[in-house]
């Protein structure tokens, strides 16, 4: 069981999505270029199957940062997005524009 202290450790924040491509050989994995406001971070998604790279371009996203970095399929990721598991990767958004970087609590 995760407790409190552990979630409250899980560092979130906004980022733009300003480059999206899909992985090499693979129909699931598209490869993110976010920005989060003091830098630039890539991100490996599984839900290429589902969301059309094109599509992300310009999407501000949660994203988990303080995650170990990963190397999926040759591919670094460092973060993972917040999205809801369902069918079909609903991605949570803010209702409006907020700078990038900006935590969630």
């Amino acid at each position: 069981m995760l407790t409190f202290d552990d979630f409250i450790k899980l560092e979130m924040r906004i980022g733009t999505v300003i480059e999206a491509e899909r992985v090499q050989g693979t129909d699931k994995l598209i490869k993110v270029m976010v920005d989060m406001g003091s830098e630039k971070r890539q991100v490996v998604v599984g839900f290429g199957h589902i969301h059309r790279p094109e599509d992300l371009i310009g999407k501000q996203i949660p994203v988990a940062v303080n995650i170990e970095k990963a190397v999926i399929r040759g591919v670094e990721s460092n973060g993972v997005f917040i999205a809801l598991g369902d069918e079909r990767a609903t991605l949570l958004v803010p209702q409006q524009k907020v700078p990038n970087g900006t935590k969630l609590k």
